[in-house]
């Protein structure tokens, strides 16, 4: 199995930054891609930023040019949030698209998820 464990979040006024990590431990045989996701009170779960192990990056619209997401072939990812917003308020949760061996197909696994609250 592959266990991912986020660290990082917290409050932070308006304005601030923050940095996410995220750790992957387990039987992993490769990752083709990590991303992280959040999930505000009352809303569906979104995408905020993915990378691949090629290193392509996407981003949601309302992050681009505020997060930066960094890593991945080693196991540790991060997100890099700047200027945060109150709507960025949510739990973030880190995501890996994993294989556990050469014949595995390829799964989706789940962080628990770090608060983040953007609040005066």
């Amino acid at each position: 199995q592959v266990q991912l464990v986020e660290s990082g979040g917290g409050l932070v006024q308006p304005g601030g930054s923050l940095r996410l990590s995220c750790a992957a431990s387990g039987t992993i045989f490769s990752i083709n891609a990590m991303g992280w996701y959040r999930q505000a009170p009352g809303k569906e779960r979104e995408l905020v930023a993915n990378i691949t192990s090629g290193g392509n990056t996407n981003y949601a619209d309302s992050v681009k040019g505020r997060f930066t997401i960094s890593g991945n072939n080693a196991k540790t990812l991060y997100l890099q949030m700047t200027s945060l917003k109150p709507e960025d308020t949510a739990v973030y949760y880190c995501n890996a698209a994993a294989r556990l061996g050469p014949t595995h197909y390829v799964a989706s696994y789940w962080g628990q998820g770090t608060q983040v609250t953007v609040s005066s």
